[in-house]
């Protein structure tokens, strides 16, 4: 049954079939031409397709490889520098130290200072700031406790004279009862620990020191 109804329909597709309006070589000039049509928009979606490909490889390699554009000119050289704010400008200090008040006058304050023995007096005169230690070792013989070893002194600001005498302010932490009262180093300048310290930290090289005598050193 299924054979019979495909010839019928066969018969029925051959009485009925029109032959074609347009002759066969139009037909292919125009499948020809439709297909040029097809090749010219693949090979511009392909170039598009290329062109956005790179663009997004230049972006990738700023990105990654950290080039950058020119930064833009920087302002005219000519332009004036600002110059750098001065430090404010700090008057040298001036202490005098009497040794037969057995007394140091600085920035207004009076401190109890121990001087050199008669068998070794402090040098007087006028001498300048040169160098100053927070903590220095010297010889014990130079402030009179022995030759045979050394000691730590604190806050220690030496001093020079012209003639290039030197000398120092040091702290006496080993007899904090001579200053103001005896002599007791070999010409050092002695002074109470926190004294010596407030000493140490407002004097600078380049300041003086006055030291006086009126009458001649005790034992």
């Amino acid at each position: 049954m299924s054979d019979d109804l495909t010839d019928l329909l066969h018969d029925v597709a051959d009485r009925h079939r029109v032959p074609p309006h347009v002759p066969g070589q139009e037909i292919r000039r125009l499948a020809d031409r439709r297909g040029r049509r097809r090749r010219a928009a693949y090979a511009g979606g392909a170039a598009a397709v290329a062109l956005a490909l790179a663009g997004g490889l230049a972006m990738a390699f700023t990105a990654d490889d950290g080039i950058r554009p020119a930064p833009p000119a920087a302002a005219s050289a000519s332009a004036p520098l600002q110059p750098s704010p001065a430090r404010p400008h700090r008057a040298k200090a001036t202490a005098t130290i009497d040794l037969t008040q057995h007394e140091l006058a600085l920035s207004g304050r009076r401190l109890p200072v121990s001087g050199g023995t008669a068998q070794h007096p402090t040098p007087t005169g006028r001498m300048t700031v040169v160098a100053k230690y927070a903590e220095r070792r010297m010889t014990a013989g130079t402030v009179g406790l022995g030759d045979e070893y050394d000691i730590a002194l604190r806050w220690v600001v030496e001093l020079r004279a012209a003639d290039g005498t030197t000398n120092y302010l040091v702290a006496l932490s080993f007899n904090e009862q001579a200053p103001g009262e005896r002599d007791v180093t070999r010409g050092w300048i002695g002074l109470r620990s926190a004294d010596a310290k407030w000493c140490y930290e407002l004097l600078r090289p380049g300041d003086t020191v006055r030291i006086n005598r009126t009458s001649p050193p005790r034992d």
